[in-house]
């Protein structure tokens, strides 16, 4: 059973605004910890209570900054291995280096599977995240993985925008299965976009499967990074008679001048992010919702030996 007084959740820089949410949805103080840096750059970490036997959620997605964010993650969960936790638990919302999760080409790293290793090795008992860029990163990991999914929480936004007439798009084949499940949800239809990748975060559309003329396209996709991509299969949709578009994107990434591109873009009436990745900038055009609310339930599960696949039926 569930036990506030054994658990507790801490944070490193990457999203204490997530982090205190999720602490509150539980109703628990955040965990006193120390995480800054010695003057020649090397990250400092301290944890400021007695840890001795409770289980130890840190909420710490490696986002960027990707590499210092994973080493404040790694020197946090050596703290707590060493402080005696009885259990440590790594929140991974937004998992980077997930994309590369294979070798596309001759004598290249599989990094995703080295940042595995690394979580394994510096002690944490297990991962949760969400919205991996591929399932078989769960693999990688020796150690118990939990993954959740943004679909409910972007299920609950479209449901209240009451759109009519709606086909929900994957920008690419890889996206087929969160798609159709996301469609059958919402009693849409489904669109495919076959596109080519030729180099990083560059894509060109080559043709869109299904029809999508006169209805409200939703593009659903895992990671928006600099924006060209989903920009691209807007266009296409457009080109093909779409009346509006919108976009849903578990982890808004949005680098380099991505918010700038949105902002001007006429072809993607909105889009939505979670707050997996800390967004301090304001854009009309990019809406915000919230996952500490679905990541508190299943850390409260996880510390009480309740299933999660209840949160998704």
């Amino acid at each position: 059973m569930y036990k506030s007084d054994k658990l507790k959740i801490f944070s490193g820089n990457a999203n204490l605004p997530l982090a205190n949410a999720i602490a509150k949805a539980i109703k628990i103080p955040l965990g006193k910890a120390m995480v800054n840096k010695f003057s020649d750059g090397e990250i400092r970490v301290r944890i400021q209570e007695n840890i001795r036997g409770i289980d130890c959620f840190i909420v710490q997605p490696t986002s960027p900054s990707v590499n210092e964010n994973i080493m404040e993650l790694l020197i946090i969960i050596d703290a707590m291995v060493r402080a005696s936790a009885s259990h440590i638990t790594a929140v991974l919302p937004y998992y980077g280096y997930g994309r590369q999760d294979r070798k596309s080409e001759p004598r290249v790293p599989i990094s995703a599977k080295l940042v595995a290793n690394l979580i394994t090795a510096a002690g944490a008992d297990r991962v949760l995240t969400m919205d991996l860029h591929a399932g078989q990163i769960q693999g990688f990991f020796d150690i118990p993985v939990d993954h959740l999914y943004a679909t409910p929480v972007f299920l609950d936004y479209f449901k209240k925008k009451n759109l009519r007439n709606i086909v929900v798009v994957a920008p690419d084949p890889g996206g087929v299965e969160r798609a159709r499940a996301f469609a059958k949800r919402l009693h849409a239809d489904l669109a495919i976009v076959d596109k080519r990748r030729p180099k990083p975060n560059f894509a060109s559309v080559m043709n869109v499967i299904g029809d999508v003329a006169h209805k409200t396209a939703i593009i659903l996709d895992d990671i928006v990074d600099t924006g060209g991509t989903l920009l691209k299969v807007a266009e296409a949709l457009k080109e093909r008679k779409a009346i509006s578009v919108f976009a849903a994107c578990s982890h808004g990434v949005l680098s380099g001048d991505a918010v700038t591109r949105f902002n001007e873009s006429d072809v993607v009436e909105e889009l939505i992010i979670t707050n997996s990745i800390q967004f301090k900038e304001k854009s009309k055009k990019i809406t915000i919702l919230s996952i500490a609310n679905l990541l508190a339930e299943a850390i409260k599960r996880i510390h009480g030996r309740e299933s999660l696949s209840e949160l998704f039926v």
